[in-house]
C-alpha cells in the first residue's frame, strides 16, 4: 500500500505556504525519509497523510484512494503513528497502551493479548517483566520502543513516524535506529519518516526527500544524493561539497576521526582468538590472539560452526584502512548498506570503527574531498 502526494499545498492564513505544490510518491514497502531545515514543511506533509492537517489544495492518496474520502477517525486507526514524545498514556499499563487501537477496533481479549506478547518479543522485551508496568517505570528508550510497537499493533500497511527518536540520547537513538531497520527488513511496511538528522536519514531511508521552503528540492537514494546532489544546498545538506571546487581539508585520514569503540566479548577461544561486538552496533569482529582482524559479520555468530570461515566476510573486503579518506568510508557504508565498518591498520589489526555519523561529520568539516 503506497502513499502519493499530487500537487499538494497547505497554507495557513496570513503565512506563506507551509507546503507548496508537493508531488511525491512513496512506494509500497519503502521507508521514505522527509528531511530539511526547520520550517520546510516536513511534519506538515506527514500530518496531512492521516488528516491531522487538511491540505488546502491537491490530493493525497493512500492505496490509490483520496484520504479526504475516508472518515478521519477510521483513516487514523488504519495508519500507524509514532511521535517524538511517544504519546503513551501515563495511567495505562504498557499492555493497555499497546492494545489501545486494537481495543477500539473491537479485537477480542485473546487476540489483543497474543499481539502484545508478539510485539514485545520483537524488541526483546519480556512480556512478564514489562506488560504490567506503567510508562514512568521505563527508560526513555524503552518508552520509545513501546510507542513504535503501538504504531505496529494492528499491523497497519502504512506507518507515519515524526522524529520518533529525536528526544533520546545518542546511544539509545542508535540502538533504536538499528532496531527499526531490523524490523523493517522483516515487515516491509510503507513508512514515512520525518527527521532533522541526516545521519539518521542515511541509515534508515530507502530514499530521502529533501524539502526546502515547503517544496520538494530533491529526492533519491542516499547514494544518489551523495553522488549527484542537485546543487550546493543539497551537497552541503548531505555533509560535503562533492560537485564543487576543492578547498583546503583539515581531516585527511580515517584514523583522525574514527571511533575507538568498546569491544564486548561475544566468544573466546585460546586457539581461535576472540569474537567481539563493537559498541551496540550490528558489527561482530573475529580477531586472532594478536588482534588481527580475520572476519566480519553483521549478525551475531552462533552455534558450533561460529568459527567457520564461511560464516564470515573476509576482513580485506569488509574493513577500511586507517589511511583511507572519509569519502572512501562513506562510499563503502552506502554501497554495502551497512551500519558500520571496522578500521584496520597497516598490520591488519582492528583499531577502530567508522559509522555514517562519523564519516559525515568529518566530511562536513572539510568541505570537498575527491569525488565518490
Amino acid at each position: 500500500m503506497g502513499v502519493k502526494f499530487k500537487n499538494v499545498t497547505k497554507t495557513y492564513p496570513g503565512h506563506r505556504p507551509a507546503v507548496q505544490d508537493l508531488s511525491l510518491e512513496v512506494q509500497t514497502g519503502e521507508l521514505l525519509v522527509l528531511i530539511g531545515p526547520s520550517g520546510c514543511g516536513k511534519t506538515t506533509s506527514l500530518r496531512m497523510i492521516n488528516r491531522l492537517e487538511e491540505p488546502t489544495s491537491g490530493t493525497i492518496y493512500v492505496d490509490g484512494r483520496d484520504v479526504c474520502s475516508y472518515n478521519p477517525i477510521e483513516l487514523r486507526r488504519g495508519i500507524g503513528y509514532a511521535i517524538q514524545q511517544t504519546g503513551l498514556l501515563p495511567h495505562m499499563t504498557i499492555e493497555q497502551n499497546i492494545e489501545l487501537v486494537p481495543r477500539l477496533l473491537k479485537w477480542d481479549k485473546k487476540r489483543r493479548h497474543e499481539r502484545t506478547r508478539e510485539l514485545l518479543a520483537m524488541v526483546d522485551m519480556d512480556y512478564d517483566t514489562f506488560a504490567s508496568r506503567y510508562p514512568r517505570q521505563l527508560s526513555g528508550g524503552q518508552q520509545q520502543r513501546i510507542g513504535v510497537l503501538r504504531a505496529l499493533a494492528t499491523d497497519p500497511p502504512v506507518i507515519l513516524m515524526d522524529e520518533p527518536f529525536g528526544a533520546l540520547d545518542p546511544l539509545s537513538r542508535e540502538v533504536l535506529q538499528t532496531e527499526l531497520k531490523r524490523l523493517q527488513s522483516k515487515l516491509h511496511k510503507t513508512i514515512v519518516f520525518v527527521t532533522h538528522d541526516i545521519d539518521e536519514a542515511m541509515r534508515l531511508g530507502d530514499r530521502i526527500a529533501i524539502l526546502r521552503d515547503g517544496q520538494l528540492h530533491q529526492v533519491g537514494t542516499p547514494q544518489e544524493l551523495v553522488q549527484s546532489p542537485r546543487d550546493e544546498f543539497v551537497a552541503k545538506f548531505m555533509g560535503r561539497l562533492f560537485a564543487f571546487p576543492k578547498t583546503q581539508t583539515t581531516v585527511d585520514l580515517i584514523r583522525q576521526f574514527m571511533q575507538k569503540g568498546t569491544r564486548r566479548i561475544h566468544q573466546e577461544s585460546p586457539e581461535r582468538g576472540q569474537i567481539v561486538q563493537i559498541d551496540h552496533l550490528p558489527l561482530w569482529c573475529w580477531l586472532d590472539r594478536d588482534g588481527t582482524l580475520l572476519g566480519v559479520s553483521s549478525e551475531p555468530p552462533t552455534g558450533a560452526d561460529q568459527w567457520a570461515r564461511e560464516r564470515w566476510t573476509d576482513a580485506q573486503l569488509a574493513a577500511v584502512k586507517d589511511t583511507d579518506t572519509p569519502d572512501v568510508a562513506l562510499k563503502r557504508l552506502i554501497d554495502g548498506n551497512t551500519e558500520a565498518l571496522p578500521v584496520i591498520n597497516e598490520g591488519e589489526q582492528l583499531v577502530g570503527v567508522v559509522t555514517h555519523r562519523s564519516a559525515l561529520k568529518a566530511l562536513s568539516n572539510v568541505g570537498v574531498g575527491s569525488e565518490v
